[in-house]
């Protein structure tokens, strides 16, 4: 049954992509429903399979040769995010059908959303490395199409460029250390890397460590490479809900976490790791506090939380990051979906021309407030149970200058969210014409995660024995619901906690009295307006890859039949050399 059930939760959408592409653009109502229809069938499908997890393998395809066996494995690590891509991506489609009413190229849009929510789950599954790694591209091409969705807007075009090619930084580290895996252990499983790593020399796990991370950062948009998800939010706001807040972007947290028990030995590797996440929650909770743009706000806050799941893996805290990790892409997911029947019903994305928006969008603020509560921290919603779990861990077991670093992101966190809600939804009313609330199938969607965010910390117990249970390399210490939450409410460094997010809240409060720290201090928002210099970093990249890509243009004979020739000719002599050696 379990074979099933993985076949249905990444076949379904893909099979959907299909069917709405071959439907055309001049039934859009079908297309509305046909995606809707693939989308919540391979949502129930993940959710069934929670119930048949297993360490052990249960769909194999031999491809044979240097390829091996392309296997899936529904451990509880991978079902869990295959259920979180397919639930929300369910509910960004549902949204989506009041959101993109009357655009052109639905069946462009829709194909793209179906084939990543297909591929993400596939990603989660995976047993082989190889197979990680084709998914893993998957879902950057999708990213790539999706946030150059407006192709006639140079900015967005601009955006998927650049996530395209920075997130490739990434994937390189991946490929070689899932090929350095093979040649020292005989084929790509991730089961035989996890259970025989201690046969690879030092040197050699050094490289797989390390190229790892860099892959997680990429595609987790975390320092040095972050720089992307700011622009991505060209996209559609059900996209930026998707990928760029609730699935996608956690798919390096998911890889840190899965090969935890293979790299927390090598030295400098959890270091290094927490450095990542802590660099990236303080730098990424600032930019948030200086942004104008409602979407760039909420990407810079996607950069900061993730930066807490890194952090957390970081001092050996992976269930708190997974965790934290669902808890995140529900109120995220909330968060952006809110934001986006904002925009659409305002026309803007500059929170500048909002402001009293809450008088006529009065079931939009109470959700968006239900999400913004659970972001900054504060009891008794989901962020809370887990940004807790995750400090009290860094506290006992990591160096005590993370854990300020963390402290300190926590209370700008507060700052910057309180700043957002009251921009949007408070104050005095920057516009003249009338705006209306978010449609029904936007309510459905953001109402379903306003009950998610308010609840989903309940699942605590459960989620940590279904992690425990299937996770045989990975040492849990999962204690039961009660005892967890209870030590979560006891710690005096949750009290702590509580009073960094209280200042924060404070801190916008009383703004007018402490403006003469920024006016003291003018170089940190300007700093902060220019991603302290990593976007020029990044912008390095972009362009050098365009240049050698022009260079290279010389090689193209500009004739079809050649061109497809040379491409053959390569891939026939590439699948030889592999089957041969």
């Amino acid at each position: 049954m379990a074979d099933v059930l993985i076949i249905m939760t990444m076949g379904l959408p893909w099979l959907g992509a299909l069917a709405v592409w071959l439907t055309g653009d001049r039934r859009p109502q079908v297309q509305h429903r046909l995606a809707v229809g693939f989308a919540l069938a391979a949502a129930l499908a993940a959710l069934l399979l929670i119930g048949s997890t297993s360490s052990a393998v249960e769909l194999r395809i031999a491809v044979g040769g240097a390829f091996g066996d392309f296997t899936f494995v529904p451990d509880g690590l991978g079902v869990f995010l295959a259920a979180v891509a397919t639930v929300v991506g369910g509910l960004a489609v549902i949204f989506s059908v009041d959101y993109m009413h009357g655009e052109a190229q639905l069946g462009r849009y829709y194909t793209l959303v179906l084939l990543f929510i297909g591929a993400m789950a596939g990603l989660a599954l995976s047993g082989s490395l190889l197979l990680l790694f084709i998914f893993w591209e998957i879902t950057a091409l999708c990213s790539y199409a999706l946030i150059s969705f407006y192709n006639d807007d140079p900015k967005a075009v601009a955006g998927g460029i650049k996530a395209l090619i920075i997130t490739q930084v990434g994937g390189v580290g991946m490929l070689a250390g899932a090929l350095v895996a093979y040649v020292y252990l005989g084929d790509y499983q991730i089961s035989t890397l996890l259970s025989r790593h201690q046969e690879l020399p030092s040197g050699v796990l050094a490289v797989l460590a390390f190229g790892f991370l860099a892959a997680a950062a990429a595609k987790s948009a975390q320092v040095p490479f972050h720089t992307w998800l700011p622009g991505a939010m060209e996209a559609p706001t059900p996209v930026s809900a998707l990928i760029h807040a609730a699935t996608m972007v956690n798919a390096g947290v998911y890889l840190l976490a899965r090969f935890y028990p293979v790299f927390e030995g090598v030295s400098g590797w959890t270091t290094a790791v927490v450095v990542v996440g802590v660099v990236s929650a303080l730098l990424a909770a600032l930019m948030a506090l200086f942004a104008t743009d409602l979407k760039a706000a909420l990407a810079y806050s996607t950069i900061s939380q993730l930066g807490y799941m890194v952090y957390a893996v970081g001092v050996g805290a992976v269930f708190a990051s997974q965790f934290h990790l669902l808890s995140h892409a529900v109120f995220k997911a909330l968060l952006f979906l809110s934001a986006g029947a904002v925009i659409h019903a305002v026309g803007t994305r500059d929170m500048r021309q909002m402001g009293g928006l809450g008088r006529q969008m009065p079931f939009n603020r109470a959700v968006f407030i239900v999400g913004a509560l659970a972001l900054a921290g504060l009891p008794v919603l989901n962020g809370f149970w887990s940004k807790e779990l995750i400090l009290e861990h860094g506290l006992h077991d990591g160096p005590a200058w993370a854990y300020g670093g963390m402290l300190a992101g926590a209370g700008l966190t507060a700052l910057y969210t309180f700043r957002m809600v009251w921009l949007v939804f408070f104050g005095k009313s920057r516009r003249r014409d009338h705006v209306h609330d978010a449609g029904l199938m936007m309510r459905v969607a953001t109402g379903a995660l306003a009950v998610g965010t308010a609840t989903t910390w309940l699942l605590v117990g459960a989620f940590g024995d279904l992690l425990e249970d299937s996770l045989p390399f990975h040492s849990l210490h999962v204690e039961p619901a009660g005892a967890l939450l209870e030590e979560i409410v006891t710690a005096p460094a949750t009290l702590v906690a509580l009073l960094v997010v209280a200042l924060g809240l404070l801190a916008w409060w009383f703004r007018d009295r402490l403006a003469w720290i920024g006016e003291a201090v003018p170089q940190v928002g300007q700093a902060a307006a220019a991603d302290f210099g990593f976007n020029w970093l990044n912008r390095q990249i972009v362009d050098g890859t365009a240049r050698t890509a022009e260079a290279l243009r010389t090689t193209q004979t500009g004739y079809l039949n050649w061109n497809v020739l040379g491409i053959v000719a390569g891939f026939v002599v590439v699948l030889v050399v592999l089957a041969v050696g």
